[in-house]
Order: structure tokens, then sequence, then C-alpha cells
């Protein structure tokens, strides 16, 4: 599955209950691809090619670790200790992406 495939997959899966009242991007730098963000807006999700100017919180990982996110393979708490993933910014949002996710 290609980075592009993966984060449509992220966007069908949009819990949009779950993010009533947000207002908050997800920017995620692929270090092996393209890079995209997320942005949620009170129930609402579209996704973005490329960086945002002030993203909430920035995800970096490699395609790997992304996809296996995102299907559930891998727990993104387990990759964050490993190192494989790094957050920069408000990194308690980062924990939101399970609820507004549905993974796996």
């Amino acid at each position: 599955m290609s980075v592009a495939q993966v984060f449509e997959k992220l966007e069908q899966n949009f819990n949009a209950d779950a993010a009533a009242g947000m207002d908050l991007v997800f920017q995620f730098n692929i270090e092996d691809d393209k890079n995209y963000h997320l942005v949620i807006n009170d129930g609402t999700c579209q996704l973005n090619e490329g960086d945002h100017e002030d993203p909430s919180v920035t995800l970096i990982m490699n395609s790997e670790t992304l996809q296996g996110i995102v299907s559930g393979e891998t727990d993104g708490m387990q990759a964050f200790m490993a190192g494989q993933l790094r957050a920069e910014g408000d990194m308690m949002l980062a924990t939101k992406l399970g609820e507004l996710f549905s993974m796996g």
C-alpha cells in the first residue's frame, strides 16, 4: 500500500463524532515519501498533501511505521518508545489519533 493509499484509508476511517468541537492540524512528515497533513475542524477531516504552516502536532516517521500504525500491526506508543516515531508540538494530541480514526 502506498503512503497516499494509507492516508486515504485513514480519512475513510474518520470518526466525525469524536472530532466535534475540535480544531487541530496533524502534520505527518514521512521520511521516505511525501508529507501530508490532516485538518480536523468540528467534525470534519480534510487530507492535504504537503506541509501546513502551523500544525498542532507534527509526527515524523517512515512509511513502514505509518503503515503499521494505520493497519493496527504497530502500536503508536511502542513505535514512539522505540524511536520509530517522533512528535513535535503538542504530543498529547498524538494520542487522540486513535479516537479520531479507527485503526486496524
